[in-house]
């Protein structure tokens, strides 16, 4: 059982919006309601001389640097002279309640400017106005000629990660003058790497644990509340509680990039692939966020798990007056797998192949490379089969997917759900497939590593195992794997887990489907470093303990021209079938089932990992058929659960799904982050299902029920 499903069954578990502390302040962010403006001036007065409000801050009380980011501290703490996108914090305000908080904002009056914002990303790119460009160049594209060419134009929207825990924490002041911070968070150790220049203090004098995280998905890889509620609790010195809203929580937080994709495929007679251009256009609004890394994904993994030996790719990320977007579950790969799916189907279509037998003529194999020029490394788990072609993964997962049997043939329930909207007499039944291709880890030379500790002693004649990490536990089920490694190596009984916090090194983000491959590996190798020490010694004389520092293979930039370079640790494959029914007179859609086959290398805990391919899948749907934040001059204007819609347990389907393990002999026990790649996969397979039943090109997402009525996108 995992260790938080108890208190999460029957409500006693403390997530961080329910923390407390006698005699402690609210805290409250005033935002910019412009995408763009000159901030001439901040007047606090009236705020200040209402009862019961400790304090009012501005960007001249920020202690120390007024800049923080996770890759380049480009975004104010609090704005200064500029406002670049509507929401951005402006001031802050700590009071007896969140109420009179929220109040005294309204009190606080700003002078803005307002000022022309720039909201189209083609446009930013065409002045100079862009957080980084990644050209891939393979062969020589222009100079191929080939028999069947597909060029289209493909769109994917802003959708919000959508965690149902809002941003929330806890600052203390600490007795040095210095801070603990209780927060929500993926990475405590990148948080506390931003706040020490902007608070001016000493990391020592830093503490962060975490808090119960309601959801994650990239959204809590940036700084929210941290720098704010410390803050204020170092200016009134006491504790300061802050607690995002929902619509707050949507402007307060990244999204995933919106994309505008131009993707150009010729294949030969017999359906290979001979080149692919491809201009990718991913808007990363307001501040740069993760937007380097995403634009590096995109462009890496534009054209998916497909030989090909021409290739022409162009990606940038956008610098708007957008909301600012970072890292989603995904992280660049769901756009152009989106893209390039779709014209994988469109080739099989003109061509007149199966789209499973068109992606099988393509599929990587052991030894071909991809487009970066790094080798696929994909051992055949028939090692004894004697001769033959090359083990192809991507291949063997969609024979299994193909074998898979179909859903019946006859409706259980129809578009419309349960209001008997349609009576079945539009209704058309498509199927459809998808292939994802994920990187797992950070790549491009990024030192990825993760710290642990365990300790092993006796406790009433109990051998009793106790491991430290600062791992996020973000409902991946983490805390759980982490016992049963240490189990594993100590053939013990009870293990502890102590709180995560910054009291131990890094353990990295919970991201990128990396924790159960680098902190898995530094709980291993601390747990195997214990059993030898404690060989051959009696516990009784004291506790044994190691710490152990685990990292994974290096990898390489991409090259700056030419996109080449051994940028990725692991790759990991996903494919997806989807079976929908569509009402094409009315627009709606039910997806009946998914099935999916995905290679993760070893199960560890193959319950929970059922349970992160029906999540990823979940928001692929979602992705596909309803998520989109949407904006209008760059102002937000959905931003809460009645008009922005998510999947919930009535929209998703049946899955078969099949684990597939083939071992990666340089990861941890041979597993295979597995978490991202089902986003992938899922959202261009019932787009395929959609299409195959309306016979409508669909270059989209999400679908919209005027696009399938009236055949015109946006």
């Amino acid at each position: 059982m995992r260790p938080d499903a108890r208190s999460k069954t029957d409500g006693t578990f403390d997530y961080a919006s329910d923390l407390r502390l006698p005699g402690m302040l609210w805290g409250h962010t005033l935002r910019s309601p412009h995408p763009s403006a000159a901030v001439r001036s901040i007047d606090t007065t009236a705020a200040l001389a209402m009862p019961g409000v400790a304090a009012v801050l501005t960007a001249a009380d920020v202690p120390g640097a007024n800049a923080y980011g996770l890759i380049t501290a480009d975004q104010p703490v609090l704005a200064a002279d500029r406002v670049r996108y509507q929401g951005e914090p402006v001031a802050l305000i700590a009071a007896d309640t969140l109420d009179l908080a929220r109040l005294a904002a309204e009190a606080v009056a700003v002078d803005y400017e307002t000022l022309e914002p720039v909201t189209d990303p083609e446009a930013a790119v065409a002045a100079g106005e862009y957080f980084r460009y990644q050209p891939v160049r393979l062969g020589d594209p222009d100079a191929q000629a080939a028999a069947v060419v597909i060029a289209r134009e493909y769109a994917v929207g802003m959708q919000d990660q959508a965690p149902l825990g809002p941003e929330a924490g806890l600052a203390e002041p600490a007795p040095d003058g210095g801070i603990r911070l209780h927060v929500a968070t993926q990475w405590l150790h990148s948080d506390l790497e931003q706040l020490a220049p902007c608070l001016d203090l000493p990391p020592e004098r830093i503490h962060l644990e975490m808090s119960g995280i309601g959801g994650a998905f990239g959204a809590r890889e940036d700084l929210s509340v941290q720098a704010h509620m410390a803050m204020l609790a170092l200016h009134c010195g006491r504790p300061v509680k802050m607690m995002y809203d929902r619509a707050e929580s949507f402007l307060g937080h990244v999204h995933r990039h919106p994309a505008r994709m131009r993707y150009e495929h010729g294949a030969d007679e017999h359906g290979r692939l001979v080149y692919v251009k491809a201009r990718i256009v991913l808007d990363g609004g307001a501040y740069a966020s993760t937007t380097d890394a995403v634009v590096g994904n995109a462009a890496s993994l534009a054209v998916g798990p497909y030989e090909v030996e021409h290739v022409s790719v162009d990606a940038w990320g956008a610098r708007t007056n957008n909301p600012p977007c970072g890292a989603m579950r995904g992280f660049g790969g769901v756009q152009t797998c989106f893209a390039y799916e779709s014209q994988m189907d469109a080739l099989a279509d003109a061509l007149g192949l199966h789209p499973l037998e068109l992606r099988r003529r393509n599929a990587v194999a052991q030894g071909s490379k991809l487009i970066t020029g790094q080798t696929v490394d994909a051992r055949d788990p028939r090692r004894d089969r004697p001769g033959g072609a090359p083990f192809s993964p991507l291949a063997d997962l969609l024979d299994r997917l193909d074998a898979l049997p179909a859903p019946a043939p006859a409706p259980t329930a129809r578009p419309g759900g349960s209001g008997d909207t349609t009576r079945g007499e539009g209704v058309r039944r498509g199927t459809g497939y998808g292939v994802g291709l994920k990187n797992v880890c950070y790549s491009e030379g990024f030192d990825d590593h993760s710290t642990a500790s365990v300790e092993l002693r006796l406790e009433d004649g109990e051998r009793v195992a106790r491991v430290h990490t600062a791992a996020a536990e973000v409902g991946q089920g983490h805390w759980t794997l982490q016992a049963q490694i240490v189990r594993t190596e100590l053939d013990v009984d009870r293990v502890e887990l102590a709180p995560n916090d910054t009291r131990i090194g890094s353990a990295g983000s919970s991201s990128a489907s990396r924790q159960s491959y680098m902190t898995g590996g530094a709980v291993r190798a601390a747990a195997v470093a214990v059993r030898a020490l404690a060989a051959g010694r009696d516990l009784a004389d004291g506790p044994v303990e190691a710490t152990r520092v685990f990292r994974h293979r290096a990898t390489k930039p991409m090259d700056p021209v030419t996109g080449q370079g051994d940028s990725h640790v692991q790759l990991a494959l996903c494919v997806h079938r989807a079976t929908v029914d569509v009402d094409v007179e009315l627009g709606l859609v039910k997806v009946v089932e998914l099935a999916c086959v995905q290679d993760v290398g070893k199960a560890m805990n193959p319950l929970a990992l059922e349970g992160q391919i029906h999540g990823g899948t979940a928001q692929g749907l979602g992705l596909a058929l309803m998520e989109a934040l949407l904006t209008d001059g760059g102002r937000v204007q959905n931003a809460s659960f009645t008009d922005y819609l998510i999947p919930t347990a009535l929209d998703m389907p049946p899955m078969r799904i099949e684990l597939v393990e083939n071992a990666d002999p340089d990861a941890p026990y041979g597993l295979r982050g597995a978490g991202e790649p089902p986003t992938l996969s899922s959202t261009p397979a019932i787009v395929a299902a959609v299409r195959d039943a309306t016979g409508l090109p669909l270059t989209r997402v999400p679908i919209r029920p005027e696009h399938l009525t009236t055949g015109r996108l946006p």
